[in-house]
């Protein structure tokens, strides 16, 4: 007899080893727009979630929502039905100016200034992405000829804090190019699970650019951004076919 897991609402016996794992409710659908034989399966709360191939490989997508503490949710129960990859594909500020809107970041690792992953372990425990994961990613991104960069994110909670631009400056002096809010929560939760994960992020919002207003744009569907969440897609797609060879 099958269990539901309480949130995403999928049983444990759906036997789809590998995830994509958007946080926006609207790019499940965008995923799923590049799946063959896609079926929708349940919606509830943040949680969306599509199923289908791509090359011949079982893929799952789900929306996260925002934050922290909703991600590390969809890990956790994501991980009780049988998931072994999780690959997330969401936006980010840029913290280079060599990061331009669209450019990719293939997260090499997450400055954990967010509290959910501190709920989990102490922060001398890393926030690291799988190196198996992380090096189909670049294989990916370089085969569709895709702009990105490795490095370090920062995740935070905090998207409109009054100190943000200070913040900002002084990672970027410490070596971060990109800011998200899901990435290190994702990475500390699903290694501690036995989870392989990775963490895409197309870049929405230039260094020293407002946040809102970028955010705004993206969302209007600007050409940059858009285009930048169509490679990231792919590129995710693209990496999960090399892990299943």
């Amino acid at each position: 007899m099958s269990v539901t897991m309480p949130h995403i609402q999928l049983p444990d016996n759906l036997g789809i080893p590998n995830v994509i794992l958007p946080g926006d409710l609207d790019r499940v659908d965008r995923v799923a727009a590049c799946l063959e034989q896609p079926e929708a399966l349940a919606f509830n709360r943040e949680y969306k979630s599509v199923r289908g191939l791509y090359h011949g490989v079982p893929v799952l997508v789900m929306s996260t929502g925002m934050g922290g503490p909703s991600t590390a949710i969809a890990v956790e129960e994501l991980a009780r039905i049988g998931v072994q990859r999780m690959l997330r594909i969401g936006s980010c500020g840029a913290l280079s100016d060599q990061l331009n809107l669209g450019d990719l970041v293939l997260v090499q690792a997450a400055v954990r200034d967010d509290g959910t992953s501190a709920g989990y372990a102490p922060l001398s425990y890393p926030a690291v992405a799988d190196l198996e994961v992380l090096t189909a990613c670049q294989r990916a991104a370089t085969a569709l000829n895709a702009s990105h960069m490795v490095g370090l994110a920062r995740s935070h909670d905090c998207l409109y804090g009054d100190n943000n631009p200070s913040l900002y400056e002084e990672w970027f002096r410490r070596g971060a190019i990109a800011s998200d809010m899901e990435t290190a929560s994702l990475f500390v939760v699903g290694r501690l699970r036995g989870v392989q994960c990775g963490s895409i992020l197309n870049v929405v919002a230039g260094f020293h650019k407002d946040v809102a207003e970028s955010v705004g744009l993206y969302q209007s569907g600007a050409e940059a951004t858009a285009a930048g969440e169509h490679r990231e897609i792919l590129t995710a797609l693209e990496a999960l076919v090399l892990l299943n060879r």
